[in-house]
């Protein structure tokens, strides 16, 4: 008998699609906000909206009648779990994109949802003048909601949870290396960074008001901002305003959306000391710091500014911009030349702090692959010299140290076979490498056919069904996904 077969005794689907009805009835309850907003503008959608809110709400109601006999949830119910919820979140959260009038096939709504609720930004729309404000609304409020994390909303509001696998659930989908509960029970530590991520982005949506930003505008720019995924509401993202306000305040909160939210948790309580101790946040600072001198010097070796905001807030902005994976491009960086490029692509790849809602690898692994290093290259010259991996004052342990250095070969092997694959469906080198590196590192940034500014929708169905698996893959840290595909996760 096979291990496909074998693995049924072990593992809880009852209380999995259980949770799986908690879920759907939460975002059902979630859609009703974009529904209010079309009938408050008066657009047909919103009564679509009724019908994808009924569709979720009685799939959702169907597996929370099921009774499993037994509530417990190991580490393999917990991954399983974490992955199938991001998944079915996005099938059942693409049915607006499918009946409100978008013209989406069934891939480009899966695309579109995927992309929202991993935080990656990339979209299928060829144009957002005429798309009606229940779509906008929806497509920020999945970055907002997927940025901090799914099972970690779920974790915040389902108190069951606590108790039946709700560490396991923790540790699948929060980012990091290692992952810090704030308090003895998780649900506790997950209703804490959600607090702080409530406050900065209600903090956000006020400053933006104050701005030129209508109501609406500024509560969709809060939500992707605060997320680091980078929906627009028009074609001209920012450039509708070209108001240095709105790019400063931006710019704080991107920063903030890329600082591990366990010490933005702290900051707020009072432990100001974890934050000038963290190794990964000076880092942080010192890479925004050396590519904004980057950009800023290859702006006035091109003689291609005309003004101090040219040198200062646009280079800064861009800057964490793209290292917070939030992906909002000034409107003049095709023209900053290949140095700006490549400095994009080495940015995409790094990342900002674990624990935060940005993608790429995380800055935490790469301060951890150059300890290992220097210590290498030091015990070539002294041979019986003992060294540790030392991370915020403390060693490392050797299993971790080893964790990061596989997860990041796997990083770097599953972009190649993504490219790969989408080299094979039709795009060109440049191209395939390019969008794989972007939805991996869920930073939603576009080249030649797909743009910088993220225009997916000349990409084939098949290749946007590969995105989503990749911008997937990048979400949930590699491991998650693919320790489904591992004969050893379906035996006993």
């Amino acid at each position: 008998m096979t291990p496909f077969f074998r693995h049924k005794a072990y593992i809880n689907y009852r209380m999995l699609l259980r949770v799986i009805g908690w879920l759907l009835m939460t975002e059902a309850g979630i859609m009703t906000i974009p529904c209010i907003v079309g009938m408050c503008y008066g657009e047909g959608s919103a009564l679509q909206f009724l019908l994808c809110i009924g569709i979720t709400a009685a799939c959702g109601l169907g597996l929370m009648s099921l009774r499993p006999k037994s509530r417990d949830m190991g580490k393999r119910e917990a991954v399983l779990l974490t992955a199938m919820t991001w998944v079915i979140l996005s099938l059942f959260g693409m049915l607006p994109f499918l009946v409100c009038g978008t013209h989406f096939s069934v891939s480009s709504a899966f695309f579109e949802t995927m992309s929202g609720f991993t935080t990656t930004g990339a979209s299928v729309l060829d144009t957002l003048e005429g798309v009606p404000h229940s779509i906008l609304l929806w497509r920020c409020i999945a970055q907002w909601i997927g940025g901090l994390g799914i099972i970690l909303f779920t974790l915040a509001i389902v108190p069951m949870l606590n108790y039946q696998g709700g560490i396991q659930l923790f540790n699948a989908e929060v980012t990091g290396i290692t992952h810090d509960k704030l308090r003895p029970r998780v649900g506790s530590t997950s209703k804490g960074l959600w607090m702080v991520y409530i406050c900065l982005t209600a903090l956000l949506f006020i400053l933006l008001i104050c701005s030129d930003m209508g109501f609406f505008d500024a509560l969709c720019y809060a939500l992707s901002t605060m997320s680091t995924g980078g929906f627009a509401n028009s074609d001209m993202s920012l450039g509708q305003w070209d108001s240095n306000y709105i790019k400063i305040v931006m710019t704080i909160f991107m920063f903030l959306g890329g600082v591990n939210f366990s010490l933005l948790f702290k900051a707020a309580n009072g432990q100001w000391k974890g934050l000038f101790d963290n190794d990964a946040l000076r880092t942080y600072l010192w890479i925004i710091l050396i590519c904004f001198s980057v950009f800023t010097i290859n702006i006035a070796v091109q003689h291609l500014g005309s003004d101090w905001t040219d040198f200062t807030i646009d280079p800064l902005f861009q800057a964490v911009s793209i290292l917070s994976s939030t992906g909002i491009t000034e409107p003049d960086f095709n023209d900053w030349g290949p140095v700006s490029v490549i400095i994009l692509i080495i940015m995409m790849v790094m990342g900002a702090c674990a624990g935060s809602t940005s993608g790429g690898a995380k800055i935490d692994r790469f301060i951890i692959l150059g300890k290992f290093l220097k210590n290498e290259f030091y015990r070539m010259m002294h041979p019986n010299a003992i060294r540790t991996v030392v991370i915020n004052g403390k060693g490392t342990p050797n299993p971790i140290v080893m964790k990061t250095l596989a997860f990041l070969f796997m990083y770097i092997i599953v972009i190649t076979l993504g490219a790969i694959s989408l080299m094979v469906c039709g795009l060109p080198l440049r191209d395939g490498f390019f969008c794989a590196l972007s939805a991996v590192s869920n930073t939603g940034l576009g080249t030649d056919i797909t743009g910088l500014e993220g225009n997916y929708s000349y990409v084939a169905d098949t290749a946007k069904w590969i995105l989503s698996f990749l911008m997937l893959t990048g979400r949930l840290e590699l491991y998650t996904v693919l320790l489904l595909f591992t004969p050893g996760f379906w035996k006993k």
